[in-house]
């Protein structure tokens, strides 16, 4: 299974699912896409198997992956402080992949009825249901 993590600003959440994913499940091929430079390094320095920048990156990489995981901002054209081209958004929301969405409450995006629980939480919730989708494609 191909695995597309997405994220910007530092690549903060990005490197710690990175590592988890490596950790708890070895055998998906995961690649990581920074919005910029600063996110794709913080997420090569977790062992991805394959990582770039930028718009194209994205782009090329939503049309491979199987699985798109990144916070909400990844389909919300100019979001993450406008990182998050109008063309990314696009290629996110249409890509014929599943994706896992963190529903991070910053850059004036809220997500109604999310209850306020830590990142640990979240990206915790993250590698169960990506764990879900690899046991239920064996």
């Amino acid at each position: 299974m191909k695995v597309l993590l997405i994220d910007g600003q530092g690549g903060k959440i990005g490197r710690q699912l990175a590592e988890s994913i490596l950790h708890h499940i070895p055998d998906v091929e995961l690649m990581a896409v920074g919005t910029n430079s600063t996110a794709t390094a913080s997420m090569i320095k977790s062992g991805v198997n394959h990582a770039a920048t930028g718009e194209n990156a994205v782009i090329v990489a939503c049309r491979k992956a199987d699985v798109i995981i990144g916070p909400i901002g990844v389909v919300i054209a100019d979001s993450l402080y406008g990182e998050v081209t109008p063309k990314m958004a696009v290629a996110v929301a249409q890509a014929d992949a599943i994706r896992i969405l963190i529903p991070v409450n910053k850059c004036e995006n809220i997500i109604a009825g999310v209850q306020n629980i830590s990142t640990t939480e979240l990206l915790e919730d993250v590698i169960l249901r990506l764990k879900q989708l690899v046991e239920n494609r064996r």
